[in-house]
C-alpha cells in the first residue's frame, strides 16, 4: 500500500504527541526504577530502527557515490564546469560546517541535560586525533569496511572506484549501470525503512521523557531554535554571495525558487522540488545544459543544510553526555563530515544516518541518536529547504562564471 507524504506527516505528528503523552504519564505515575524499565523496553524499538538505518548505509553510499563520480567523465566543458562546481561545493560545505560548529559552541544546546553514558560506551573509542583519523581514512579491506560500517573508508574506496570507472568510460558502463540499479533498489529499501520512523519517534520521545521528565522539551526547543537560527545565518551568507557574484538579478532568482523551496520545506524532501527547481533555474536564464549538470551534482555534493545539521547535532549530543571534544577532534569531525555527507542525496533522513554512523568516532554512545530522532522531522524541513536554496545559488554562480546567465522575461517562469 502506498503511503502518501501527507499521511506520513500525520503519522509523525501523532507519534510525537503520543510519545510525549506516554512519556509524561510514565514519569509522573511510576517510580524512577519502573520508568527506567519502561524506557529500556521502548528503546528496543529505537535500536531496531537504528540498525535498519545502519544496514542500508554502506551499499547506498558505495553505489550512489561511484555512479555519480563515474558519470562526471566527459568533454572538456564538463570537466571545467565540474571543477568549478566542486570548488564551490567545497567552499559552501566549509561555511555550513563552520556555522554549525560555532553556533553549537555559542548556544550549548545540550549542556543542560547532564546525561551519563553507559559504562561500556565510555570506553567505546579512544579520543580521536588527526593521526587516528588518517589511520581510519584508508581501508585495508573494503569488505571489512562495509562489515564494520566504516563510512569514511567506504567513501575513500568509492572515490577511487568511481574515478577508475570514469577513466574506463564504455568499458565500465555496464558496471556503472548495475550500481545505478543497486542504488535504485537501496532507495526503495530506504523508503521501507523510513515507514518505521513514526514508531522510532514515539519510542524515543516516550523513553526519554519517562526518565528525564517533561522539562527535556525545553532543551529540544533550544536545540531546534538554535538550528533554525543557524539556517537563517547560512541563508544570509548564501544570498549575500549570490548578490555579490550575480548582481541585482539574484533577487529574481530568489523569487523564482520560492515555490520549490516551500515544496521542499513542506515535504521534508529537496528531491521532491527537483523538477520545478530545474525549470525555475532555466527560466531565470541558466542554460539547461549547465543547470542539468550542476543541479544533480549539487544534490550529491552540496547539501548545505544537512552539513550544518550534522555538526550541530553531534556537538549537541557530545554536550548532552558531557564529552568534551578537543580542537584536533573538532578538526577531524570537520574533515570527516566533508566526505561522509557526499553521495547520500535522495536518502530520507540522510543527515540522521550520517550522524548515527559518526558518533562512535568520538566515544558518544550509539543510543544518543535517539535524542535527535524525536525532533528530526522538524529539522529535516528546514535543512531540505536550505539544500534547495544552496544548490540554486550554486547553479547561478557557476553559470555566471561561465558567462552563461541569459536574462529571460518574467513570463518565462514555469
Amino acid at each position: 500500500m502506498r503511503v502518501t507524504r501527507r499521511t506520513f506527516t500525520y503519522a509523525l505528528v501523532a507519534a510525537t504527541l503520543l510519545g510525549i503523552a506516554v512519556g509524561w504519564a510514565c514519569n509522573r505515575a511510576l517510580a524512577p526504577q519502573q520508568a527506567a524499565t519502561i524506557a529500556a523496553d521502548l528503546s528496543i524499538i529505537t535500536e531496531a530502527f537504528l540498525r535498519l538505518i545502519r544496514m542500508i548505509i554502506a551499499p547506498l553510499v558505495f553505489s550512489t557515490l561511484v555512479a555519480a563520480i563515474a558519470r562526471m567523465g566527459g568533454a572538456a566543458e564538463i570537466g571545467r564546469v565540474g571543477a568549478k562546481a566542486l570548488g564551490w561545493f567545497f567552499g559552501a560545505s566549509c561555511v555550513s560546517l563552520t556555522i554549525g560548529l560555532l553556533l553549537a559552541h555559542a548556544l550549548q544546546p545540550g549542556a543542560a541535560l547532564h546525561l551519563s553514558a553507559p559504562a561500556a560506551a565510555n570506553h567505546a573509542a579512544a579520543p580521536l586525533t588527526v593521526a587516528t583519523f588518517m589511520t581510519h581514512l584508508i581501508p585495508t579491506s573494503i569488505a571489512a569496511a562495509m562489515a564494520g560500517n566504516e563510512i569514511l573508508q567506504i567513501v575513500v574506496f568509492s572515490l577511487f572506484f568511481g574515478i577508475a570507472a570514469a577513466a574506463l568510460k564504455d568499458q565500465a558502463l555496464k558496471v556503472v549501470e548495475l550500481l545505478e540499479q543497486v542504488a535504485a533498489i537501496m532507495f526503495k529499501v530506504t523508503d521501507y525503512v523510513m515507514l518505521t520512523a513514526p514508531l522510532a519517534i514515539f519510542a524515543a520521545l516516550a523513553s526519554t521523557i519517562s526518565v528525564h521528565g517533561i522539562g527535556i522539551l525545553g532543551t529540544y526547543a533550544r536545540f531546534v531554535g538554535g538550528f533554525y537560527l543557524g539556517l537563517g545565518v547560512l541563508w544570509a551568507v548564501l544570498v549575500a554571495a549570490l548578490l555579490l557574484i550575480v548582481g541585482a538579478r539574484g533577487q529574481r532568482l530568489l523569487a523564482r525558487i520560492r515555490q520549490p523551496t516551500l515544496l521542499a520545506f513542506a515535504t521534508s524532501s529537496s528531491e521532491a522540488a527537483y523538477p520545478r527547481l530545474l525549470e525555475a533555474l532555466v527560466a531565470f536564464g541558466i542554460p539547461r545544459r549547465i543547470a542539468s549538470f550542476v543541479l544533480p551534482l549539487g544534490y550529491s555534493f552540496n547539501l548545505d543544510g544537512s552539513m550544518m545539521y550534522c555538526t550541530f547535532a553531534i556537538l549537541f549530543l557530545a554536550q548532552a553526555y558531557g564529552i568534551p571534544l578537543t580542537l584536533a577532534q573538532q578538526i577531524t569531525l570537520f574533515g570527516l563530515l566533508i566526505v561522509t555527507t557526499k553521495g547520500v542525496a535522495g536518502v530520507p533522513r540522510a543527515a540522521l544516518a550520517v550522524v548515527a554512523v559518526t558518533l562512535h568516532y568520538f566515544a558518544i554512545p550509539d543510543g544518543a541518536i535517539a535524542l535527535v530522532i524525536a525532533v528530526d522531522h522538524v529539522l529535516d524541513m528546514g535543512r531540505s529547504a536550505t539544500n534547495v536554496v544552496g544548490n540554486s545559488v550554486a547553479a547561478a554562480v557557476i553559470a555566471k562564471w561561465e558567462n552563461r546567465n541569459e536574462p529571460q522575461p518574467d513570463s518565462a517562469a514555469s
